[in-house]
């Protein structure tokens, strides 16, 4: 009986074709909304995570300020170099501190020039970054205490100012000074804020600071802990220690601030979860508008097979067999809707990943909650004029014109 109740619906389903599709348009775009915008919001969510990771492993970073961003550093004193090794020497747990100053400089190679993002710091830097050297070598020891005319380049100053030339044991001007090129850089890409971390040229500290800046500021402190370091233990004593190499009393508040990238990472992921969910709320209302469009349709059709609904009911059909007919009719739109909607929503998702510039993660359990949802709609929204059809009286049904 199930199997004729089945063959019955689809039948009638492939008499009006177009009728059908559009019914199920609904059910279509719903479905394909709701998966579209999870996995991109999904691809979205790890690639936050992998450009922050991309920052360092475990990284606190330390700036002068009460706070983080614009002005918020105005007034506070800076660090000193030597605040480094104060806090590699003296605090447990800590893989690396690498001192940082920066400043915007235009590189010249010959007959090209690139503004470029100039960094002085240590070989420390490299470890807190995450930082590999394709070709060439690291600073000496003797370079960095000298400040040695040295340097090493990202992948894009590279490529704009070297092309395809060999870049390493080359000249590279920046402002007054050359340096010679000793070290290429791995490759890393889009930082977690937009910005190319590979537009970069990292020159010893003190070269930076005498050939470039003129002062001895020290703009950042980039601790990296150890794996299964306690992040709350080290910050707890890295502050305590910045506040007794700064002066500060216990009356006076912190005059540098402390940030954890994996905080940080932990808020924009949940942030980006959080819109995810949204937007897939938002998506899934149009599931039950196409709930309300098969339970329209399946009225029709009730109404227009009335006299054929009265003619099974007169020899001898079940109320449970018309019933089980129509809420079949109606199951099968709702989940061939479900079923183009996740074929769609796999295009979509992979054609807008790669415009994004996110991966692409597929999710089982959000195509099958979204096809089984799907399916649910038929039953909820097409009981309705099924029940309304077995309960028909036969003589009243043969007599409708």
């Amino acid at each position: 009986m199930l199997l004729n109740t089945l063959l019955l619906a689809l039948r009638s389903i492939r008499r009006n074709l177009m009728r059908s599709f559009l019914t199920i348009l609904g059910i279509v775009i719903g479905v394909s909304a709701v998966i579209t915008m999870v996995t991109l919001g999904n691809g979205a969510t790890l690639a936050i995570q992998n450009q922050i990771s991309g920052l360092g492993t475990n990284l606190l970073q330390v700036r002068p300020g009460q706070r983080m961003g614009p002005g918020g550093g105005t007034g506070a004193p800076a660090f000193k170099d030597t605040d480094a090794d104060m806090i590699a020497q003296q605090i447990g747990g800590i893989l690396a501190v690498a001192p940082e100053a920066r400043a915007a400089a235009t590189a010249v190679v010959g007959g090209r020039n690139w503004t470029t993002s100039v960094i002085g710091s240590t070989n420390a830097w490299l470890e807190t970054g995450n930082w590999t050297v394709r070709t060439g070598r690291v600073f000496t020891d003797a370079e960095l205490r000298a400040g040695a005319a040295v340097c090493l380049i990202g992948e894009t100053v590279r490529r704009e100012l070297f092309g395809t030339a060999d870049a390493v044991g080359g000249q590279l001007r920046v402002k007054a000074f050359s340096c010679e090129v000793v070290g290429v850089l791995a490759s890393k890409g889009q930082g977690a804020f937009g910005n190319d971390q590979d537009d970069t040229v990292l020159v010893p500290l003190r070269t930076l600071q005498r050939r470039v800046t003129g002062n001895t500021r020290v703009n950042t402190l980039l601790v990296s802990m150890k794996d299964g370091s306690d992040p709350e233990r080290v910050k707890a004593s890295l502050t305590q220690l910045l506040r007794e190499l700064r002066k500060l009393s216990d009356s006076d508040e912190d005059n540098f601030n402390v940030l954890d990238t994996k905080q940080l990472a932990d808020t924009l992921s949940g942030t980006t979860k959080v819109l995810t969910t949204l937007l897939g709320a938002v998506a899934a209302v149009s599931l039950l508008v196409g709930g309300i469009g098969i339970m329209n349709i399946m009225l029709v059709s009730v109404t227009e097979r009335t006299r054929e609904i009265g003619l099974r009911l007169a020899i001898g059909a079940l109320e449970r067999e018309v019933l089980l007919q129509f809420l079949i009719e109606a199951v099968v739109l709702a989940a061939l809707g479900g079923l183009i909607g996740i074929l769609l929503a796999t295009g979509a998702s992979l054609a807008l990943s790669g415009l994004m510039g996110v991966p692409y993660l597929f999710n089982p359990g959000v195509n099958l909650l979204s096809f089984v949802f799907s399916a649910g709609i038929g039953v909820v929204f097409g009981y309705f004029p099924a029940r309304r059809a077995a309960r028909m009286d036969p003589i009243d049904a043969l007599r409708h014109e």
